[in-house]
């Protein structure tokens, strides 16, 4: 049976889990970290009498909310991470957390993930937004992880990250209805424009959800602030694997650089900069890509940030820090499509 909770992760299991000898764990204190709705984290204090293990963990479980956790069996979240750490994390440069541990049962629901504690690296904070000197860390490293898979027969070679394209699906059927319900929650909070945006997105979903990119790579699907940790003059680590999937690559960035500005003036003022210090970076590590095309599906994918703040608000627990996440989330990639002019890129197909 998987412990999914520290009160059920005992000491003899986290022991056998993290390679210690038998009777050299003393306690375990665990304390709640981090602000993520689709699971449950935790910082366990690991007290040893005769080993020389590591002082703190973090344990990942499934959330004890029911609508997250259903919605997370429905598009393999909890899977997808759980995969993410046993098959490839180690494989690559990206910097993610050492694994010590991870399972997940046939029901995709129950699971437990150990991994390594990164403090004093802190959560990037997605209200407040970033800076240009955490933006530019976080896009080196969001480079690493596509061009280490930039058209690489590794995307063939994992049936898990095939989910994405069932998940296109699952967005396609859904999305519509959701949009609804997430249109009358927001009404008041999010201008006349952006919900007019949203209003002709939906209604040309097809065009966004079957375009083709022109290469292909890992993406992290949620690249953004609350999902990276930052330290000074350390590399970015980045987590919270649960929508790891196939795709384009730029779509990470546009994610990325549309929900982490808060000063719509800063980003029109900087993005194309960031652009351009994404695809240098890329090159630098061994990518072939077409400029131009790379700049029309950063533009396409500015969308990307509205769209999970539908998805994901309608669908995990309703808490006021998660509401007001979601506004900022829809709102700063909204403004981010208008002045792209993205529209006018889906309409073409």
């Amino acid at each position: 049976m998987i412990p999914m909770h520290p009160d059920e992760m005992d000491r003899s299991w986290i022991e056998e889990k993290l390679g210690a000898p038998s009777g050299s764990l003393a306690s375990v204190a665990p304390a709640p970290v981090g602000t993520g709705q689709m699971c449950d984290s935790f910082r366990l204090t690991l007290d040893w009498e005769s080993h020389d293990g590591p002082a703190t963990i973090v344990a990942k479980c499934p959330s004890t909310d029911q609508a997250s956790r259903n919605i997370a069996k429905l598009v393999h979240n909890y899977e997808l991470e759980i995969s993410w750490y046993r098959d490839l994390a180690a494989g690559n440069n990206v910097n993610c957390p050492h694994c010590y541990h991870a399972e997940i049962a046939e029901n995709g629901v129950d699971f437990a993930l150990l991994l390594a504690d990164v403090a004093p690296a802190t959560q990037g904070d997605q209200l407040k937004g970033a800076g240009e000197a955490q933006l530019i860390a976080a896009i080196d490293e969001l480079a690493i992880l596509h061009a280490h898979y930039w058209n690489s027969a590794e995307l063939e070679k994992h049936a898990w990250l095939q989910y994405g394209s069932t998940n296109k699906e699952l967005v396609r059927q859904m999305l519509p209805s959701l949009y609804v319900g997430f249109r009358e929650r927001y009404t008041g909070r999010l201008a006349p424009e952006i919900l007019e945006m949203g209003d002709e997105l939906i209604a040309g979903i097809n065009g966004y959800l079957d375009y083709e990119p022109h290469a292909l790579t890992i993406t992290h699907g949620d690249f953004r602030l609350d999902n990276l940790l930052f330290a000074p003059s350390k590399r970015v680590v980045v987590v919270d694997w649960q929508t790891v999937g196939v795709g384009c690559g730029a779509a990470d960035l546009s994610y990325l650089v549309g929900t982490s500005i808060a000063d719509p003036k800063l980003r029109t003022n900087g993005e194309r900069g960031w652009f351009d210090h994404y695809i240098a970076a890329l090159k630098t590590h061994g990518a072939s890509l077409d400029d131009d095309r790379c700049w029309d599906e950063y533009r396409r994918y500015a969308f990307s940030g509205f769209i999970m703040a539908i998805f994901a608000s309608m669908n995990v627990e309703r808490t006021e820090r998660g509401d007001e996440m979601f506004a900022v989330m829809a709102e700063r990639p909204a403004r981010q499509a208008l002045h792209l002019d993205s529209l006018t890129l889906l309409q073409a197909g």
